[in-house]
């Protein structure tokens, strides 16, 4: 499940690839946000199944060395720990995660050269000798192992990521995102939770009907900003008189549009919470002064869309905000 932040990056990426593309079929850009968000989901499934992949080829190796001619005593009798890791049990008996599995084709087969070595890095690391041999074996000691692997062998591994930007250019600036789902995920999994356990989505249902407030939220911000583009623009234009508008970075004038967007559309949204999250929107995608203007025009215009009654937010707790 994506947080705000998240859902606002990915309209940042959508809406600049779309006015790059000059096309002027505004469904074609919304359909690629969404195609993009639902490529975040994939991208979660292939990673979590890369776990169970890896565990697979556990067993299988041990297998191999207790068919040795010789094995030692250690291969007749290896530690069956990590295969047997319980965590590992409740993802993989996971109803949702093994359609999807099935839904996206996902398969490591001719990818066996990575599975390897992800194994053969883990077989001789300190964390892997630790927990096989810990005194310890309950459900605790297996999510607290598979969450210090993944940190160590997962969030930051190049080969995975090259892997995977070579699979969809997309997923470069996705691998974090989904990291941190997967940290998540494995964190809330419990000891009794059976075939049809949660499973994370991108999106969050927030009522009965089956309505998510947060798909609306994507869908009217990427609509709203590109359509009052030229009236948003001649606002930021008005309290940047310090600048040319033309000179402004590219990146920049988006993020500004995109929180004039909120601002004046979005009612529920309270103003500091727009102020703050394209503050640090800023620091992902522009300049540590870039930063600094953004702040300062987002404040000149905060001042004079109230003054002019262009802000209006409804709702409780939100009147002065």
């Amino acid at each position: 499940m994506l947080n705000r932040r998240q859902l606002r990056v990915k309209v940042v990426q959508a809406i600049y690839a779309y006015e790059l593309s000059e096309n002027e079929q505004l469904e074609v850009g919304e359909k690629e946000l969404f195609k993009s968000l639902n490529d975040i989901e994939r991208l979660f499934v292939c990673q979590l199944s890369l776990l169970l992949e890896v565990a697979d080829f556990a067993s299988l190796r041990m297998e191999d060395a207790k068919n040795k001619f010789l094995p030692t005593e250690e291969e007749k009798n290896p530690s069956t720990r990590f295969i047997d890791n319980r965590i590992f049990q409740k993802i993989r008996q996971n109803i949702t995660l093994q359609s999807r599995i099935k839904a996206y084709k996902i398969s490591w087969t001719e990818y066996q050269d990575m599975i390897r070595k992800l194994y053969n890095n883990l077989k001789v690391s300190d964390i892997y000798k630790e927990y096989l041999y810990a005194e310890k074996d309950n459900f605790g000691t297996d999510k607290s192992f598979l969450e210090k692997m993944y940190y160590q062998f997962y969030v930051e591994n190049e080969d995975i990521e090259s892997f995977y930007e070579e699979q969809n250019i997309h997923w470069a600036s996705d691998y974090d995102i989904v990291n941190n789902m997967i940290l998540r995920y494995i964190k809330g999994i419990k000891a009794d939770q059976g075939e049809n356990a949660y499973f994370p989505q991108v999106f969050r249902i927030d009522n009965v009907d089956g309505v998510s407030e947060d798909k609306v939220f994507v869908k009217d911000l990427f609509r709203k900003c590109v359509i009052n583009k030229d009236k948003h623009i001649a606002l930021i234009a008005e309290r940047a008189t310090n600048w040319e508008f033309d000179r402004i970075a590219t990146m920049d004038k988006l993020l500004l549009r995109m929180a004039v967007t909120e601002l004046m559309l979005f009612p529920s949204i309270p103003v500091k919470v727009t102020l703050n999250e394209y503050i640090e929107l800023s620091k992902i995608f522009s300049t540590p002064r870039s930063r600094i203007f953004i702040n300062g025009v987002l404040d000149k215009m905060i001042e004079q869309l109230r003054a002019d009654k262009k802000i209006v937010k409804t709702g409780r707790g939100l009147m002065e905000n």
